[in-house]
C-alpha cells in the first residue's frame, strides 16, 4: 500500500514526518505505518475517511522470534544485518582487487605494481561495492560496516553505544570471513591486505588514513544523519565519498578507512606489519575529526549561510510530542520515537 493510499485511509497523518529522525536509528511516520500494518488485524468494511473498502482484512503474522524480547530481536538484526552487509561489501571488493591483481601479474610480471588502470578498477569496486550494500541494508542496520562509521554515529546519538559494540563484532567477523572465501575461491594468495607503499612512511600513512576517513564519515553525516529530501540516495554520495578517497589512498596505504577492512585479510593471510595499528588509530581519528567538524557547523546552525536549502528536516523534539488522532472507524497508529531496532 502507498503512503498516498494510507492517508486516504487515514492511516497516516498528511502532515508527514514530525520530529528528527536518524536513519541509522528510527523508522520514518511511512516505514512505522507499513510496520503496525503487518502487525495488526483490521476489519475495515465499514466506510474510512469517506472512503469504502469492503472486504478489507490484515491477518497478524507473529515475528519468527515473537517470543524473544523487542530489544534482543533488535541486537540479533543488527549483527545480522552488520555481518551479512560487511561480508557481501568486502567479498565483492576483495574480488575485484584479486581480479586486478591476477591482470597486474599477467601483464607485468607477479612483482610488478599495480598501474592506475589496476588502481581505479580497485576503487571502482570498492565504491560501487559499497554503494550497492549500504542501500540494500540501509533500511535494516544503516548500513555502516565499518566500526569508524559505527564510532562516529554513536557520538553524534544515531546509535546507542551498546548498538555500535555489536556493529563492531559483526563487522570484524564479516571481514575475516569475506578474506577467507576470496582466497578459497580464487587462484594464487590472498593480495589484499593494506600495506604502505615503499616511498610512505608510517607518519605519512597514518595522516593520509586520518583524512581519507575524515573525508567519509562527514559525508555519512550531512547525507544520512541529517535528513533531507535526498537522503533517499544518501548510498550513491556514501558510495562516491569512499570511490575517491580510495583512488586518492589506494596507491599509498592501500585505503583502508576501516579498520575491519584491513584486519580482515591480515587474519587470513595471515601478516601484520609492525605498522598495521595505523589502520586502526588512523580511521578512529578521522571519525573524531568528522564529529568535531559536523559538530562545530551545527552548533553554528549551518543553515543561516544557506537559507534556500530549507528542505532540511529539522523539528523540535516538541513537534515529536504532537499527536496525531484518527478519524472514526481508522486503525491507530502509533509513532514511537525509536523501534526495538535502536538497541
Amino acid at each position: 500500500m502507498s503512503i498516498h493510499a494510507m492517508r486516504r485511509l487515514g492511516i497516516v497523518d498528511s502532515g508527514g514526518v514530525h520530529g528528527r529522525h536518524f536513519a541509522f536509528s528510527n523508522h520514518t511516520m511511512a516505514d512505522t505505518a507499513m510496520h503496525q500494518i503487518s502487525g495488526m488485524k483490521m476489519n475495515m468494511n465499514t466506510p474510512a475517511n469517506g472512503l469504502n473498502v469492503p472486504g478489507m482484512k490484515y491477518q497478524r503474522k507473529k515475528p519468527y522470534l515473537h517470543f524473544v524480547p523487542v530489544a534482543f530481536r533488535g541486537t540479533i538484526v543488527t549483527w545480522i544485518g552488520e555481518f551479512v552487509g560487511t561480508f557481501l561489501f568486502l567479498f565483492f571488493a576483495f574480488a575485484g582487487t584479486e581480479v586486478a591483481n591476477i591482470a597486474v601479474a599477467r601483464d607485468s610480471g607477479p612483482d610488478a605494481r599495480p598501474n592506475p588502470a589496476s588502481l581505479l578498477y580497485i576503487s571502482l569496486c570498492f565504491g560501487i561495492s559499497l554503494m550497492v550494500n549500504v542501500w540494500a541494508f540501509f533500511r535494516i542496520t544503516g548500513g555502516m560496516f565499518n566500526p569508524a562509521v559505527s564510532l562516529g554515529l554513536a557520538m553524534v546519538g544515531g546509535i546507542t553505544w551498546k548498538r555500535m559494540l555489536v556493529a563492531w563484532s559483526a563487522q570484524i567477523v564479516g571481514s575475516i570471513a569475506a578474506a577467507a572465501l576470496v582466497s578459497g575461491l580464487f587462484p594464487g594468495s590472498l593480495g589484499v591486505n593494506t600495506t604502505l607503499s615503499s616511498g610512505t612512511s608510517v607518519v605519512r600513512g597514518l595522516f593520509i588514513e586520518v583524512f581519507l576517513t575524515a573525508e567519509l564519515v562527514f559525508v555519512i553525516f550531512m547525507l544520512a544523519v541529517e535528513k533531507n529530501k535526498a537522503t533517499f540516495i544518501a548510498p550513491v554520495g556514501i558510495g562516491l565519498a569512499l570511490l575517491i578517497a580510495e583512488l586518492a589512498g589506494v596507491a599509498f596505504t592501500g585505503g583502508s578507512l576501516n579498520p575491519a577492512r584491513s584486519f580482515g585479510p591480515a587474519v587470513v593471510t595471515p601478516h601484520f606489519p609492525g605498522y598495521h595499528w595505523i589502520y586502526w588509530v588512523g580511521p578512529f581519528l578521522g571519525t573524531l575529526v568528522a564529529v568535531l567538524f559536523y559538530k562545530i557547523v551545527r552548533g553554528l546552525e549551518y543553515e543561516v549561510d544557506n537559507p534556500n536549502a530549507a528542505d532540511l528536516v529539522r523539528r523540535e523534539a516538541s513537534d515529536a510530542e504532537q499527536s496525531h488522532m484518527d478519524p472514526p472507524g481508522t486503525a491507530t497508529l502509533l509513532v514511537p520515537d525509536q523501534v526495538g531496532r535502536m538497541v
